[in-house]
């Protein structure tokens, strides 16, 4: 299809999409997509727009406005937006963009870690391969094509994968350090561990290391440290028959008192009604 906007040169084309309800249901998918080429003095405000946009640009650059600040997205970068909340996006120059609107099941929880940790705006490592994915979206709409939602769906989950994987170097050293953690205390979490054996772990102060900890999985290491014994006495509670004493120890707690603290805390119930009712 194409636009009536006189700021959207004719060569532009867009898709819209009616998803099915399993697509709604089950997948990620798009509502609409588009390759575009934006004139100078383009701009677009929006209040909502009920989906995600995904965006990349080709050539020139734009500008995004998204929570009261303006952000320049250069050839090369990805834009990510929440389009139910007020955005805007334009050019000055011109440029060239690959875009599409999505949602889907989990949608809100990838938009929230995607730009908590590169902004509305970045770039990443091997990018190319995305690149190709969005324009394979783009011709599946064309028409007389055919439209494989689970293969959407593949596509745009590879994509926020890989945001998430291959984010520029200077954005990578949380992501690693809270990796290398959860790894160690998955291997030695009926050990004595503290903060500071942590810390010291990854070569970082523990006022550092908690914070950047934190930022990456939304826990302190010692909260971290708790859930992962808890979760593993749930599992001995419904799976063996040891003793809550045995299982205490077994899961790193130093008594049965802490052991069965923690658990109500965290369950709302004791292990042994845990496991008689659960």
């Amino acid at each position: 299809m194409k636009t009536c906007d006189p700021y959207i040169s004719d060569e532009s084309e867009y898709y819209v999409y009616a998803p099915s309800v399993l697509a709604k249901e089950a997948f990620y998918y798009v509502i609409c997509a588009g390759h575009y080429l934006y004139k100078p003095g383009y701009f677009l405000v929006r209040n909502s727009y009920d989906s995600y946009l995904l965006l990349y640009v080709e050539e020139g650059s734009l500008l995004v406005e998204v929570d009261g600040q303006r952000k320049k997205a250069a050839e090369g970068n990805f834009v990510l937006l929440n389009c139910y909340e007020p955005h805007a996006y334009g050019t000055e120059t011109g440029c060239r963009c690959l875009w599409c609107h999505l949602d889907g099941q989990g949608a809100a929880e990838y938009y929230r870690a995607i730009v908590g940790r590169l902004g509305n705006v970045f770039s990443i490592k091997k990018a190319l391969p995305l690149v190709f994915k969005m324009k394979e979206i783009f011709e599946m709409f064309e028409p007389g094509a055919v439209i494989k939602e689970p293969l959407v769906s593949k596509y745009l989950t590879d994509m926020f994968t890989a945001f998430l994987l291959y984010a520029p170097e200077n954005q990578t050293m949380g992501r690693e350090v809270s990796e290398e953690i959860i790894s160690y205390i998955n291997e030695h979490f009926k050990e004595e561990i503290t903060t500071e054996l942590l810390a010291e772990h990854v070569g970082l102060s523990p006022f550092h290391f908690i914070r950047t900890f934190k930022k990456e999985t939304g826990f302190t290491p010692h909260e971290y440290l708790v859930r992962t014994r808890i979760d593993m006495a749930k599992y001995l509670l419904k799976n063996t028959g040891m003793s809550v004493k045995d299982i205490c120890f077994e899961t790193g707690f130093s008594s049965e008192s802490v052991f069965c603290s923690a658990f109500k805390k965290s369950s709302g119930m004791s292990p042994n009604s845990y496991r008689k009712n659960v």
